[in-house]
């Protein structure tokens, strides 16, 4: 039974180690621009882990509260991490403004699964195949990114392209759970003028 399982199951202790990679990563990525590229395999290992926890807690019937809670606060530490260290290395119009859309999307649609959630309607703004395909673009685009120093060459190139990319998915993903939840927050609005 999934409520009868210990906190620390295996997927939970996945996700942990997720959460421990992150100033791994944000170190090795600051000590030296030498050593961009382990940064960069440091967060891909941490992204693999995002989909190996799943996975697991799927295949070994341990999904848990605990887990459900912890696997999105992963997910964006890591990712909210990496672009803010790419701000700051590439110190750029370009750079910023991707990395403000898709922080600025993470807070609002957390706060928005947070009130659905208190609304017993969290069901409605459930991950959709839109929010994986851009997670999965955003993960390769940042990976790219951390690994290339932030000149304009071909594969930095690629990396910008990528998180543009992801930008789009992202706008596209937010829409569609606003309109998933725009029966609720309707109701939501006119309690509060009652």
């Amino acid at each position: 039974m999934a409520n009868s399982l210990p906190v620390l199951s295996l997927p939970n202790i996945v996700t942990i180690s997720r959460i421990a990679l992150v100033p791994v990563f944000a170190v090795v990525y600051l000590v030296t621009d030498d050593y961009h590229w382990i940064a960069a395999l440091l967060f891909a290992a941490a992204a693999f882990t995002d989909w190996l926890d799943g996975y697991l807690a799927r295949k070994l019937e341990q999904v848990t509260p605990f887990g459900a809670f912890l696997d999105p606060v992963a997910d964006k530490l890591i990712v909210v991490t990496a672009l803010v260290l790419l701000i700051g290395n590439h110190a750029n119009l370009w750079m910023t403004l991707p990395g403000v859309i898709i922080v600025g999307r993470e807070i609002v649609i957390s706060a928005l699964r947070e009130w659905m959630a208190e609304m017993n309607r969290r069901g409605l703004v459930s991950v959709s195949w839109v929010g994986r395909l851009k997670t999965t673009v955003q993960m390769v685009a940042i990976i790219v990114l951390l690994a290339n120093p932030p000149v304009m060459r071909p594969w930095a190139m690629l990396g910008l392209v990528l998180l543009y990319a992801a930008v789009l998915l992202t706008i596209w993903s937010m829409i569609n759970y606003g309109r998933a939840a725009w029966p609720t927050l309707k109701d939501g609005l006119r309690e509060g003028n009652a």
